[in-house]
Order: C-alpha cells, then structure tokens, then sequence
C-alpha cells in the first residue's frame, strides 16, 4: 500500500525515509525478499548467497536490467529510477522470482502477517492511497484506489483484496524463449 500526494507537497527526502540500502539475496535458489518496496532513485543490490551461478533479470516496465552470469560470493546492483513494477527472474532457474516496486513517495507499506499496515511519519494532506497484491487484477486494484485525507493518527480502514490462487508466474527467459527443461541449471549448478 502507498500513498501518492494529491497537491504539490515537500516529500521528505530518501535518506530520511525507510532507508537507503536495498537488497535482494539470492540464496536457497530463490529471491528474498519475495516482494520489495523501493523509492525512486535507490540502488537494490543482488548479491548471491549461493554456490551457484544466478542471472537475474527483468523486462518489466518498473525497470528492465540483465545482470548478466555471476558467481557465488559477488553482487550486482541496479538503480530504481523510475516508478513501476519489475519482476525479476533468474535466466538460469526457471522458479525463482522476485518483484520489486519503486514508488516515487516515501509513504508505502507491506502488510504483516495479520494483513495490517502502518504507515508513519505521514504529513498531513489529500493523498491518493493505492494498493498492489500479488495474484489481484488491474481491474481490482483499480477499483481498490482512492483519495483520502491523512490527519494524525488517520486510520483508513479495512480494503478486502480478491487475489487468485498463488502460482508461479508464467515467463521466458531474457530471450523470449521457453526454458530448457533442466540444460541450464545442470551446465550452472543446481
């Protein structure tokens, strides 16, 4: 969830957000985090944790980056400078994935395990509040956007998200093709 200013407003800068180092681990064969919330203009390191090669990569609106083989041990980085959705995935292991979203607010939040987020330090204003939910259609979160007042202590509510089963999001590789079925991740490891 995030909030994006309805009127000209004095956003507090990046180093006095949430933070200004991110990353995505590759280890395990897999991304963590899973999901990841960026401001616009940051750098998401991609180290790799494993003893294998990785080659993440992205055609996504968000940000497209190919990072290229790399080894155990080193890291790559991108910088965000857009706002947008990327999905990343690994060229080499078709299951691994990872979606980082740069917003261009400092005002964003992840839900907890009991579905609730907080967000602070939030100046007071008319803000357009937005959601995304892995598995929920354009159509419904769409639907799900609109505009609210921030005041101290603003709490605006519980909005249901119809999401569909999770499953493992249907790609190619970074050529457009289909994976080989095992050739790549046996010739890298796995």
């Amino acid at each position: 969830m995030w909030l994006e200013p309805l009127h000209v407003t004095a956003l507090p800068r990046i180093s006095e957000t949430k933070g200004n180092h991110f990353s995505v681990v590759q280890q395990g064969h897999a991304f963590a985090p899973h999901v990841l919330i960026v401001p616009v203009g940051v750098y998401v390191d991609f180290p790799n944790h494993d003893l294998t090669f990785h080659n993440a990569f992205s055609l996504f609106e968000g940000k497209r980056f190919d990072l290229g083989l790399y080894e155990a041990g080193t890291s790559k980085r991108v910088k965000f400078d857009r706002p947008g959705i990327a999905y990343v995935f690994c060229n080499i292991h078709y299951d691994m994935s990872a979606i980082i979203i740069a917003l261009p607010t400092p005002y964003y939040g992840l839900t907890d395990r009991k579905g609730i987020v907080k967000l602070t330090g939030v100046l007071p204003g008319q803000y357009r509040l937005r959601i995304w939910a892995e598995g929920a259609s354009a159509e419904t979160l769409d639907r799900l956007a609109r505009d609210v007042r921030i005041e101290q202590d603003s709490f605006v509510g519980n909005i249901p998200v119809q999401t569909a089963p999770a499953v493992t999001m249907a790609h190619t590789n970074k050529y457009g093709l289909p994976y080989d079925s095992h050739t790549n991740a046996e010739l890298y490891g796995h």
